[in-house]
């Protein structure tokens, strides 16, 4: 499978979100917390280098606690201020409220020794779609403030929210960047619904699913369907559909309606807490492409070096 998903209004949100940039003091990018680095979208360091930077773990309560913990640890030796939440429940967000203070504790301190008080710290709001930024807002503020929605593209522009005298929070629609370098990135993404899942292939997306829950995650899929796990994604996932009576005419085992109601059920936490990726393979990933870009160098430079000499050796022959 091919994943790629960029829509107009993508593309317009950035350019709006560059342009807004210049009013914030902190910037929140909630990602989610079984995928912390597939979700964290590149393109948003590039517009906000030279803001305080806060990542929000979102979805805790459905990723491996573990797992998360060493992911929180990670950002932090990034050096954002970092925290693990769920959104959907209020103790889950308060301690946020401290956090944005940590964050602009210079900027609030520049501001007062200005003779600046009482303006409320700004804080935009950004994130891939559906990692749960509309609801987040909702449960910070105790009130529906923005819409919200198990699906992408719900936020579709900007909006102020003002949370108390110490805080105002611009909401800003969900983004992801023209291209994934990286097919497992765009994998992983598909899997928590952040792509339309109109242009996916649920039966191919269950599979991959599959393979990486029996391999990583023993016993999830036999808690939840009871039925045992074996190699094999695609017979494992005939068996599903004839344990939960998912069958086609003539007793066949309807394939496609069990790979929707398994996405779900990931989705939405049944399955267990789940983390797709962890951060010393990413590490190690990051530095196997750190050392491929040195090498790639390092052999232009060589191509270079010897152009050079064979163009040098050209002149001097035409000079005699």
């Amino acid at each position: 499978m091919h994943f790629q998903w960029y829509p107009g209004h993508m593309s317009k949100a950035k350019r709006q979100m560059q342009e807004d940039i210049k009013l914030i003091d902190v910037v929140i990018e909630l990602v989610d917390a079984r995928i912390p680095y597939s979700s964290k979208n590149p393109d948003i360091d590039s517009l906000a280098k030279n803001k305080s930077r806060i990542i929000l773990l979102n979805k805790a309560d459905m990723a491996d606690p573990v797992v998360t913990e060493q992911w929180k640890k990670y950002y932090e030796g990034k050096g954002y201020y970092c925290l693990n939440v769920n959104s959907k429940v209020v103790p889950g967000v308060r301690p946020v409220q401290e956090l944005i203070k940590k964050a602009c504790k210079d900027k609030m301190e520049r501001d007062k020794k200005r003779g600046i008080l009482n303006r409320p710290v700004r804080a935009m709001i950004v994130g891939i779609p559906n990692v749960g930024k509309s609801t987040f807002i909702n449960t910070f503020a105790g009130k529906a403030c923005v819409k919200t929605g198990n699906k992408p593209g719900v936020t579709k522009g900007k909006q102020w929210i003002r949370l108390n005298k110490d805080v105002e929070l611009m909401d800003t629609p969900g983004i992801l960047w023209p291209k994934f370098e990286d097919q497992a990135v765009g994998l992983r993404i598909a899997f928590i619904g952040s792509i339309n899942d109109d242009i996916l292939q649920p039966y191919q997306l269950s599979l991959a699913l599959i393979r990486f829950l029996t391999k990583h995650y023993k016993g999830a899929l036999t808690n939840r369907y009871q039925v045992e796990e074996i190699d094999d994604a695609e017979e494992l996932i005939k068996r599903i559909a004839v344990k939960r009576a998912c069958l086609l005419k003539g007793g066949e085992p309807d394939v496609d309606k069990v790979s929707v109601f398994l996405m779900d059920d990931f989705r939405n936490g049944r399955l267990g807490k789940i983390s797709l990726e962890r951060p010393n393979i990413q590490e190690a990933q990051d530095q196997e492409a750190q050392d491929q870009e040195a090498q790639a160098q390092e052999t232009q430079d060589q191509e270079t070096q010897g152009q050079e000499t064979q163009d040098l050796e050209a002149a001097e022959m035409e000079l005699t």
